[in-house]
């Protein structure tokens, strides 16, 4: 089936045009327009952990089943306050430019971006890659009560987004993002360190690291 896209904002500025087509399965959802869009237009990428996405004039969900000839619309966040704080689990690469702009604030003096990276060994054994499991909708209201959490501590605080990618990871890739926009630069450090170190303990993601000769959970004995 046929889907036509209208793209808005940034999206329309990074491909030069407003409208196009994609062709799907029947059924496909908007997650899989999605995909075709962004193997087609790989800069849109780095975007999708902002996306909003609707059909007609209501929000819809990356799950939301298409008909032929729906229009899906893309675009980014709705300025205002702190309805742009965003706490998400992704499963597309991670930008620092991106969560830097979402969090962008004309008020802020600072931001501070935590960027959680792939090493490529654990206590001298060489990693291969990493695997990433998430209970979502869960690590996604743990992370909006952080978030909840340093807006209270840090009357200064901006802007906050936090980020955390599922699946499998390369070495050098990232696996978590935090940035955190405020007034003055010392709330930003501290309220960034706060929400990871807070983000490690409380939020149910869990890590597998893969070795040339086996692969552990991490934090879990007897493998």
């Amino acid at each position: 089936m046929r889907v036509r896209v209208r793209l808005f904002a940034r999206y329309r500025e990074a491909l030069g045009r407003e409208r196009l087509e994609v062709d799907l399965p029947e059924g496909g959802t908007v997650e899989s327009a999605w995909s075709v869009l962004a193997d087609r237009h790989p800069e849109l990428a780095r975007f999708r952990p902002f996306t909003l996405f609707a059909v007609g004039h209501d929000y819809v969900t990356p799950d939301h089943r298409l008909r032929p000839d729906d229009e899906l619309c893309l675009f980014p966040p709705v300025s205002g306050g702190a309805a742009a704080d965003v706490y998400r689990v992704v499963t597309e690469p991670l930008s620092p430019d991106a969560i830097a702009a979402q969090v962008d604030d004309p008020g802020a003096g600072g931001i501070v971006i935590f960027s959680g990276v792939v090493r490529n060994e654990t206590n001298g054994r060489p990693v291969k890659f990493l695997e990433y499991e998430a209970h979502a909708p869960m690590a996604e209201v743990k992370m909006r009560e952080i978030g909840e959490t340093v807006r209270a501590r840090w009357p200064g605080v901006k802007r906050v987004a936090m980020l955390h990618r599922i699946g499998r990871l390369e070495i050098g890739e990232a696996s978590v993002l935090i940035a955190v926009a405020a007034a003055h630069r010392g709330d930003a450090f501290d309220a960034c360190r706060y929400a990871i170190d807070t983000l490690k303990r409380t939020v149910p993601v869990w890590k597998k690291e893969h070795f040339e000769d086996g692969e552990v959970w991490v934090g879990l004995q007897g493998g």
